[in-house]
């Protein structure tokens, strides 16, 4: 039985009360309702009693106190409104994967999936994708992903609203087989009034507060109306104290109405006993990783656009680089001269080499700027919105056991995949192409780690923002402070130079690749042209260092944004 003893919510540290010392018990079987009008508080009351909200005050499962959403895994479920399950997969995929996640014997998983199809009914429809299924078929599948644990409890967040009457009919006859033929509770926030006569037990919430508690019929004599759907217009008539009152006083009345009804109920009902509820046995971390990772890379291939984005900027963007010097030659000349008795000819013929000399190397500092500004693009398309995009999906699936550390390094990993084909694909187009000297692996090896790097800090911003649109923004900044705080095309105050620097990607990509290229005649032409011939440039190993310092801080930030809870 999940019950409540004055909750308090507020909007932020300081901000209004949205749930003001609301407390109440629900039926451990059956079907509970609640209702309200909008914006009282509804949905909150659900949420802080599961954990998902900060509050004051306490709440209960069978007596035991719920501290954090771990207590529930196994024991309690939330259906949202919506489902979470993407609609690349088909129906039966989204359910094995949920399995898979949360169900460590395999033996259980196939029953159990063949158990979901066939009881939501959506046996006919496994193969389909879940963006072709209708609004009822979603909300089965809703249930369904929650049932793969086989909860005790289930707690529906509107799964009626936007349907037809039919399909109403349809979800909640579903919940009442469940109910009776599994011993189960269902917790039902709903907006359909009509509807009330269809549950056991009804909770109403106002301005923050529950002010009833009953069946419908005893509804109907406290609220003094003949119709549930009048329900709003005679709550609306009072404030919030004088209904306070009211509910006081029925408490008085009649103190044992919560026993008697839970009593009722378990009498219509079969007489199938309530089973214990106990914690499952879920997955290795390595197990879940490598269901997280599987499934990425399979939604990775079915997102045809977000395909074709990355597809296009992977290929597309090195043809951007080389069309600067597509013939590969590079001109660079060494005139040797002794200026002593130099003639004015070969003094001329010496600056116009210098000359030429260092319109080649800055053609070639600038390519590998260009390359590396284009790579922490590619970064920040890669993790910008990976993991705040699908923030709803990841707390649901943590509350049936998802652990935090198994799905941060899932994600890392794809991020990391795909930047370090994007460096090395670009590395090595580019330098085939353009004919850029230097070793092979040291330029690899740079670059790669330049869009990896990014990748992962981008994805550090991912998973400490809710808003996918504020993350990818954020992402986009920091691409755009990469050209002007790097130093290499605009000298920065010297007071600033190491202020920045340790933080710019750009520049230990840049310089770790130019650098590699010292004893050829680029690296030559460039470092001769260098108006400050003591300026420093990285070598490799220093950039490679220092983009893995940065990468750090990224899975740093990954891991602290994946412990914190950040319900949308």
């Amino acid at each position: 039985m999940l019950s409540c003893e004055n909750l308090t919510v507020r909007a932020g540290t300081d901000g209004p009360l949205i749930l003001d010392n609301a407390s109440a018990r629900f039926l451990p079987r059956g079907l509970n309702a609640v209702i309200g009008p909008s914006g009282c508080g509804k949905t909150t009351l659900m949420k802080a009693i599961l954990g998902i909200l900060p509050t004051t005050g306490t709440a209960a499962l069978n007596g035991n106190p719920i501290t954090h959403t771990e207590d529930l895994i196994g024991k309690v479920g939330l259906a949202p409104q919506f489902t979470t399950a993407q609609p690349q997969l088909t129906v039966g995929e989204s359910l094995s994967y949920a399995l898979e996640l949360s169900v460590a014997d395999a033996g259980i998983r196939a029953e159990r999936l063949e158990s979901v199809l066939g009881v939501t009914g959506l046996a006919p429809h496994r193969d389909k994708r879940v963006g072709s299924l209708s609004g009822g078929q979603l909300r089965r599948l809703s249930l369904g992903l929650e049932l793969t644990l086989d909860p005790a409890c289930l707690v529906c967040d509107e799964v009626t609203s936007g349907l037809d009457p039919y399909s109403e009919d349809q979800i909640l006859a579903l919940l009442r087989q469940l109910a009776s033929e599994r011993a189960k509770c269902f917790i039902c926030i709903i907006h359909n009034l009509a509807k009330l006569a269809q549950f056991d037990w009804v909770t109403v919430v106002y301005q923050g507060d529950v002010v009833f508690q009953g069946s419908y019929p005893d509804l109907l004599k406290h609220f003094g109306i003949d119709d549930g759907l009048r329900l709003y217009e005679v709550l609306n008539r009072q404030d919030l104290a004088h209904w306070r009152n009211r509910w006081s006083e029925h408490q008085t009345a009649a103190p044992l109405a919560f026993e008697e009804t839970t009593a009722q109920v378990a009498a219509d009902e079969a007489t199938k006993e309530v089973p214990a509820i106990s914690a499952p046995k879920t997955p290795s971390a390595l197990s879940q990783f490598t269901t997280l990772l599987s499934r990425r890379f399979l939604l990775f291939f079915r997102d045809t656009g977000y395909l074709n984005l990355t597809v296009a900027i992977t290929f597309g963007f090195p043809l951007l680089v080389v069309i600067f010097n597509l013939t590969g030659v590079w001109n660079v000349q060494v005139v040797p001269m002794e200026r002593s008795v130099a003639s004015f000819d070969s003094i001329k013929q010496a600056v116009d080499v210098q000359i030429k000399n260092a319109q080649a190397a800055n053609l070639a500092a600038g390519l590998v700027m260009f390359q590396v500004i284009l790579l922490t693009l590619m970064g920040a398309n890669n993790g910008g919105r990976e993991i705040s995009a699908e923030r709803t999906l990841y707390e649901k699936e943590r509350m049936t056991g998802l652990g935090p550390v198994a799905y941060a390094l899932s994600k890392i990993t794809f991020v990391s995949l795909i930047g370090a084909f994007q460096g090395i694909w670009m590395c090595a187009f580019v330098k085939v192409i353009c004919n850029f000297p230097g070793p092979w692996m040291d330029q690899l090896s740079v670059l790669a780690a330049s869009c990896v790097s990014m990748s992962v800090v981008c994805l550090g911003f991912s998973a400490l923002l809710v808003s996918p649109e504020k993350s990818s923004l954020l992402s986009i900044y920091l691409v755009g402070f990469q050209l002007p705080l790097s130093g290499v095309v605009l000298a920065l105050p010297s007071a600033l130079t190491w202020v920045c620097r340790p933080f710019i990607n750009a520049y230990w990509g840049w310089s770790g690749t130019i650098k590699s290229m010292a004893g050829t005649p680029i690296w030559y032409a460039y470092s001769s042209s260098l108006p400050d011939q003591t300026a420093y440039v990285a070598d490799s190993s220093t950039a490679l260092l220092v983009l893995l310092a940065q990468a750090m801080i990224g899975i740093g930030m990954i891991l602290v944004g994946c412990q914190q809870k950040r319900w949308n």
